[in-house]
């Protein structure tokens, strides 16, 4: 059944007889999956128990997967794909402690955004920006729309000092972030404002060799965000480290406007000899490209 239903394409025009017996197959498999999942915790409960008090959550996603409860994604990025590096939707958290200082300024940051929008919204950049013509079918929606909008503190390695002085005290709690150097991409560090009704469809980043922290500042109910097979509810103060070159979307299906900050920093399976040889080639491809017109290294941003 399962063999015949990979066969069958997606968009596939079934006569009625076809389509029975597809909706058979399907019941076949889901039946199937599910006496084999419970036949499969009868046999591990022993083991569970004996390991009651270690992290087991790498060996759920696989059994997950066994069971075709979870899809398997894989890094693609757009830039820069960097070799033997694990595929990690989301990272644990407690491999980035300095992340506890910036939570802890979370009202701060909250309210510096409040002030920003109040004053200085002729600032915020829609941040999808294709030109005219050239525009995904993905992103038409959003192209040069404030529906998801940022303010930038950084922005590929330029900083915007003007907007940083508006905002001193996430500056002075930023002082604890330690931000991906990329010439020409990195790094970046942003209000993103996703306004109420939107969806940021799936897409991924342009390079492996940094993560993006989102630390979430205002949520609405009805807020999610994807990333590969994992799905979770942002929840304000509580910042969260992905993968942004694995498949990934945002949703607000409330009626407010939902306020995350977003950071990258470099992935920390690198080293610095690593790192060092990155930047010294995001640096010369901007040098070899400056002068082309059509070229923009900027524009590997976190997703």
């Amino acid at each position: 059944y399962r063999t015949a239903l990979v066969a069958i394409p997606a968009n596939a025009n079934l006569s009625p007889e076809l389509r029975q017996a597809v909706q058979t197959a399907r019941a076949a498999i889901d039946a199937n999956n599910l006496a084999l999942e419970n036949f499969l915790e009868d046999h591990l409960k022993t083991l569970r128990t004996k390991h009651a008090d270690e992290p087991l959550g790498r060996f759920d996603r696989a059994l997950d997967t066994l069971l075709f409860k979870r899809r398997i994604y894989r890094p693609q990025p757009n830039f820069l794909y960097y070799p033997h590096l694990p595929a990690i939707e989301f990272y644990e958290r407690a491999d980035f402690p300095w992340l506890d200082s910036i939570e802890a300024s979370t009202d701060d940051i909250r309210e510096e955004l409040l002030n920003v929008l109040a004053e200085d919204a002729g600032n915020m950049r829609p941040y999808m920006n294709f030109p005219p013509g050239g525009v995904p079918d993905q992103w038409r929606e959003l192209n040069r729309s404030l529906r998801w909008g940022v303010y930038y503190l950084w922005i590929e390695g330029q900083a915007r000092a003007a907007n940083m002085a508006r905002c001193p005290r996430t500056m002075a709690a930023l002082k604890a972030w330690p931000p991906c150097d990329m010439p020409g991409c990195a790094p970046t560090a942003m209000f993103s404002i996703l306004e109420a009704k939107s969806h940021i469809p799936p897409h991924a980043g342009s390079n492996n060799c940094r993560l993006v922290v989102h630390l979430p500042l205002i949520v609405p109910p009805d807020c999610s965000f994807r990333v590969g097979a994992e799905t979770r509810i942002w929840e304000p103060g509580n910042a969260f480290v992905f993968d942004d070159t694995i498949e990934h979307e945002a949703r607000n299906n409330s009626d407010q406007w939902r306020a995350v900050l977003i950071l990258d920093i470099w992935n920390p399976l690198l080293s610095e000899a690593e790192r060092d040889m990155v930047r010294g080639l995001t640096a010369a491809l901007d040098d070899y490209y400056r002068d082309m017109p059509d070229y923009v290294v900027r524009g590997h941003r976190p997703g």
